[in-house]
């Protein structure tokens, strides 16, 4: 049970029987549906933490360059970045196939086309010269912490100068100790905000 349960996160291919939903979020003027399944992250609602994430992501300044979802689940980071800076071009990638193409039906729903959704486990499959000004990542917390470290350090050769990442992570979660690895790799680590237990990590890329 325990294994099934954690596939929710991080499984290739989910075993779960298919129990598809439709749940809307929005923020400001804009309103976005996401279809979700079982077999996915937060299949009922938009997570919390990925809902805190994405208001702060809204207000801050990064270089206008390309940006990358880590662990896009079906899609809601990745998806109102794209909303947020149409100019540019926003990479999601995960490693749940279910995931990837329920990211792909909501992208195609909701009318946004400067997205580009694929399969990556962290950062393995992104082109080595691509750059990017703003990572966003909801870690997968249950792939462990040497995942989640490999996402929050990882980061940094995929910047570019200036750029950010932008992490959400409960403090019972792990978000002191994530902090701390932030401001080894990069000198910096600001806390943008705490939200019900959650953290908006930021480090930049000097």
């Amino acid at each position: 049970m325990k294994q099934e349960k954690n596939q929710m996160y991080f499984a290739t291919d989910p075993t779960a029987k298919h129990d598809e939903r439709l749940v809307d979020y929005h923020v400001d003027d804009i309103d976005l549906k996401f279809t979700t399944d079982a077999g996915v992250f937060s299949k009922l609602r938009i997570d919390y933490g990925s809902g805190v994430l994405i208001k702060v992501m809204k207000e801050i300044d990064f270089p206008k360059e390309n940006i990358l979802d880590v662990g896009t689940g079906y899609g809601p980071i990745g998806l109102f970045a794209a909303k947020f800076w149409p100019q540019q071009e926003v990479d999601m990638v995960d490693v749940n196939e279910r995931a990837l193409g329920l990211a792909k039906k909501n992208a195609t729903f909701n009318q946004i086309k400067n997205v580009n959704i694929y399969s990556s486990n962290v950062y393995e499959s992104i082109p080595e010269a691509k750059k990017y000004g703003l990572i966003v990542t909801n870690p997968p917390i249950r792939a462990g912490k040497k995942v989640v470290d490999a996402i929050l350090s990882g980061a940094y050769d995929h910047l570019t100068a200036s750029g950010s990442i932008l992490a959400v992570i409960q403090k019972k979660q792990g978000a002191p100790s994530a902090r701390k690895l932030l401001e080894q790799v990069y000198g910096n680590c600001e806390i943008l905000a705490r939200d019900k237990g959650y953290y908006i990590l930021r480090s930049v890329k000097d």
